[in-house]
């Protein structure tokens, strides 16, 4: 049964996910509840802005889901070397996800919310975290998922993810005495606020897109901070690491 969603913030609810995801830092459970606790409105003013474009009036009109493109692994894998779908499915394939994973995290938060067109702005945000992942070439290392969130954070203003990366930052800069982490991170917000608004994105028509071309329209800078860490961690040359020109060319598998 739906239920209208809450709009108050939850600072305790908050502290216990953080608290939660310091301890787990697999435990994706714990990200959507942040979230959801730090929401507000912000969704609202997000979903507001999304139904003025082109897309989020085709999107809402025609009920579009991107799960359902995302999901389509066969479609994916058929696009050419170097697409933004093709890459994505590398990107899947390689780190062993698939866009189910992040639905099933998120029922803890989103199984009782209403049918209605804010709710499936909310998926298509959720299904967006991935391909991101692709468009701005931070990894799933713990510090490429705390530029993503600062990334993200700068785009839609969803006060979890500054949470998140904050304390990631902390936490990794602590692990990496004398590498730049915290400007690593910093960098992924002043690129999510100069890059052009995602979240409006046609995701289905950018899947058949160069990643490159993807990345030019929107604005998309490359990570540098986030690359040196990587380097000097992992003992590999900026060409080696898995980041900003590699995720568009990774080998399927």
């Amino acid at each position: 049964m739906s239920q209208s969603p809450s709009y108050r913030l939850r600072p305790i609810a908050a502290f216990r996910a953080v608290r939660n995801l310091m301890r787990n830092r697999e435990d994706t459970h714990q990200v959507f509840l942040l979230i959801d606790a730090l929401r507000g409105k912000t969704t609202l003013r997000q979903f507001a802005r999304f139904r003025q474009t082109e897309t989020g009036r085709t999107v809402l009109g025609e009920r579009r889901r991107l799960l359902d493109r995302l999901s389509d692994r066969a479609s994916l894998a058929a696009l050419p070397a170097g697409s933004l779908g093709r890459a994505y499915y590398d990107f899947m394939a390689s780190e062993n996800l698939s866009a189910e994973g992040l639905v099933e995290a998120s029922l803890i938060t989103m199984q009782a919310l209403p049918a209605d067109d804010v709710t499936l702005f909310r998926e298509r945000s959720r299904e967006m975290h991935d391909l991101l992942h692709v468009v701005t070439g931070y990894g799933r290392d713990p510090l490429g998922e705390a530029c993503l969130v600062a990334f993200s954070y700068a785009q839609t203003r969803l006060k979890g993810f500054a949470v998140i990366a904050v304390n990631a930052a902390r936490r990794i800069a602590r692990a990496r005495p004398g590498q730049p982490v915290r400007r690593a991170v910093f960098e992924g917000y002043r690129h999510g606020r100069s890059a052009g608004w995602l979240p409006g994105a046609d995701w289905e028509a950018l899947l058949a897109e160069p990643v490159e071309a993807i990345r030019a329209q929107f604005a998309v800078k490359p990570p540098t901070y986030y690359r040196k860490v990587l380097a000097a961690v992992r003992g590999l040359n900026d060409e080696a690491t898995p980041g900003y020109a590699d995720a568009s060319i990774q080998p399927s598998s």
